[in-house]
């Protein structure tokens, strides 16, 4: 039987007919839905960790204890969990254990468009990367017993247009996993410099064996066509490349992209007349490929930023330049990304602008407090910078500068990695003032759960971190609560807090307005006659009110009823027209 997948669902697809035993991930675009569909396998287990460094380290002590463990991440995600990557590449594995990370070549959801193929290489673990769904789980099952054959964890890469298009999988039955027993041996698990020497020597060994398997095994093939052109391409380059020169060229696709399958490349190479090698974002091929003596074409003709396309491949090809393009000029009007309707996040750039504060800010849906007309949002470089980011900017202009400075943090981007960065405020002595916009859930990725919600990934009740003590606890002495709806009050308290000559906590609540059990009264209008078209609604960039340059209206079928453009307005010209907005 066949299903049209996602990759992401294939490769939880993948996991549970390998057998797998326990699955765990932090929520990151393009790679969130891998976790999500796991966790609709009853048979795994399956958890949000508080960040990928805890994820990747729950998934190894799963795998040394003798289960087949799978952990999943976005690119960034892949620089948190470093630490543990590059150790477990020595200590090796008992059950089995493959890392799915997913690049996002264009930076559809990412601050940066770093090639994780680098992580492999200098972690010396293999990785492989499928070209369409049905790759995704068959190289899933494929890289558990590389894994387990050759004592490594593996890497498995997708990008976001593999992880987030369908094609069509078959499906087959779940595969019996016998949990394997387990041994103490501290020469293989306990890297203290006297063994991790010993291992390092085991992983050059192991490096050797990964080379001659990458020349055997079914993941790299050779599609012969046209031997006036190569083509060694891999993933979704692959597919462009079928796309623009079908049978007239022959095609080495990689699967198992590290380590490279050297003899076969020199085969291909040998037999063609023009080789290319077609890959998104680094040279990563194409640097090996001329290490070894071959002559390719790469990235003098192919970008090496943003994504590629059968088209952008075409016409570099072809020779065709940007400016001699004659493509069609379609004024069509921008829509840039702006918080939903009802978010509570928003108050508090208003404010924030109002105020005139320096913003240093974080990773989340409220990154869009950077935006016009908001403009509220001075920094942001990974999750949970903004912390010691505003430390920094205290410590570089003096103390009356930190009165002039905010930094402004999610529930759940504060749990990954924002609670050091509060405590090197304590511990340094510090006077900065820290905003949690505490609106119930991971927001940005889809509403998944983390410590702060009170739930599991599975729904299931748990401990709820308490923001409130652990701030107490880790010595923070002002600690406020405010409604983000009270708009005046949390004026008031962000007022207080910045003159404060201490640290403080500022927890601004307020569910995430998308909640399914998040319920507003009925939506707005404007009362034409009591408006004065002062603008000052449009201020707060909510796109529910159009503005129509004689007029503003109200988009019923956007509005929720947050009441906040009441709060702005000096005319009272916002009225109900609703009783219910289910």
């Amino acid at each position: 039987m066949k299903e049209l997948m996602l990759g992401n669902e294939a490769v939880a697809r993948g996991a549970y007919e390998a057998g797998v035993t326990v699955a765990t991930a932090y929520p990151g675009t393009p790679s969130t839905e891998i976790t999500e569909n796991i966790a609709k396998f009853d048979e795994i287990y399956s958890e949000w960790s508080p960040n990928e460094k805890v994820a990747l380290e729950v998934a190894i002590g799963a795998s040394i204890a003798g289960a087949s463990a799978i952990c999943a991440m976005k690119h960034v995600g892949l620089n948190v969990a470093a630490d543990p990557l590059f150790t477990v590449s020595y200590t090796g594995v008992n059950g089995g254990l493959v890392i799915v990370v997913a690049d996002d070549p264009g930076m559809h959801s990412s601050q940066n468009e770093q090639d994780s193929r680098y992580y492999a290489r200098s972690a010396k673990v293999p990785m492989l990367e499928p070209a369409d769904s049905q790759e995704c789980k068959d190289f899933v099952k494929e890289a558990f017993k590389i894994s387990e054959a050759f004592d490594t964890p593996v890497i498995v890469r997708l990008t976001t247009r593999i992880a987030h298009s369908r094609s069509l999988v078959e499906i087959n039955e779940k595969e019996n996993y016998t949990l394997k027993d387990y041994k103490k041996d501290f020469n293989k698990y306990v890297m203290m410099p006297a063994m991790a020497r010993k291992r390092h020597v085991l992983v050059e060994k192991r490096m050797i064996e990964l080379k001659d398997y990458a020349n055997k095994t079914e993941l790299n093939q050779i599609q012969w066509g046209s031997k006036e052109i190569g083509v060694i391409t891999s993933g979704i380059a692959y597919q462009y490349s079928k796309e623009v020169f079908g049978e007239n060229a022959s095609y080495l696709k990689l699967g198992m992209v590290y380590p490279l399958a050297v003899d076969l490349i020199k085969k291909f190479a040998s037999e063609v007349k023009t080789l290319y090698v077609i890959e998104e974002l680094e040279p990563f091929i194409e640097d090996l490929v001329k290490k070894e003596g071959i002559k390719v074409i790469g990235k003098e003709l192919f970008p090496i930023t943003g994504e590629l396309s059968a088209k952008l491949i075409k016409d570099k090809i072809s020779g065709i330049s940007e400016d001699s393009k004659n493509d069609i000029e379609l004024n069509i009007p921008t829509r840039p990304p702006v918080l939903c309707p009802g978010c509570p996040h928003r108050s508090v750039f208003y404010v924030l602008k109002k105020l005139k504060l320096a913003v240093t800010g974080d990773i989340g849906c409220y990154t869009l407090g950077a935006l016009p007309p908001l403009e509220s949002m001075d920094t942001c470089v990974c999750m949970g910078a903004s912390i010691g980011m505003a430390h920094g900017f205290e410590k570089a202009r003096g103390k009356d500068f930190s009165k002039k400075t905010v930094a402004v943090i999610g529930d759940s981007t504060f749990i990954h990695s924002g609670i050091t960065g509060l405590i090197d405020i304590v511990y340094n002595k510090g006077n900065s003032t820290v905003i949690i916009l505490d609106n119930s859930i991971t927001g940005m990725t889809g509403h998944q759960h983390n410590p702060c919600t009170g739930f599991t990934i599975k729904n299931e009740p748990t401990k709820q971190v308490d923001l409130e003590k652990l701030a107490y606890a880790i010595g923070i002495e002002r600690v406020r609560i405010v409604d983000t709806y009270s708009l005046k009050a949390l004026e008031a308290v962000i007022k207080e807090e910045v003159a404060a000559a201490e640290p403080s906590l500022i927890i601004a609540q307020r569910p995430c307005a998308l909640l399914k059990n998040v319920k507003f009264k009925g939506p707005l209008k404007i009362n034409r006659e009591k408006c004065k078209l002062c603008k000052m609604c449009m201020r707060i960039a909510c796109p529910a009110i159009v503005d129509n340059g004689n007029y503003s209206e109200v988009n019923e079928a956007l509005c929720v009823g947050c009441d906040l453009c009441t709060k702005v307005c000096n005319f009272n010209a916002f009225e109900r027209v609703g009783d219910n907005n289910e």
